[in-house]
């Protein structure tokens, strides 16, 4: 079982930095939300992966989950549901400010001026 939840964050990771890398808005904020995903599941598993045992202590019962990560885990939620709206938002004003979607704060050359009248070195 841990080599199954381990596999699923690196793969949760993996996918969430390739799609961080690209440079179009949509493809990032789907990467940011692998990473939290992946992060979510780390915390999470970080508390002992336990069968049918309750996270709150009981009479007479000598296994129980740790609410901790639980809780950390509930947080992490509200914080990267309000961090991808914010995101979506920037990206959004960036696309209709500009037309285009690219991450990067490159210009590109005009075809007929050339790249001298693009960069302002004329």
């Amino acid at each position: 079982m841990e080599l199954l939840v381990a596999s699923a964050i690196g793969v949760l990771t993996a996918g969430g930095i390739y799609l961080m890398l690209r440079l179009r808005t949509f493809p990032v904020i789907l990467g940011i939300s692998l990473l939290t995903y992946a992060v979510n599941v780390f915390l999470f598993a970080s508390g002992r992966l336990t069968i049918g045992a309750s996270p709150i202590l009981q009479d007479g019962v000598e296994t129980y989950a740790d609410p901790l990560p639980q809780a950390l885990v509930l947080t992490a939620i509200v914080i990267s549901f309000g961090m991808t709206a914010v995101v979506v938002m920037i990206s959004l004003g960036a696309f209709l400010g500009s037309d285009d979607d690219h991450v990067d704060d490159q210009p590109e050359p005009d075809p007929e001026t050339g790249p001298e009248r693009a960069e302002g070195t004329s």
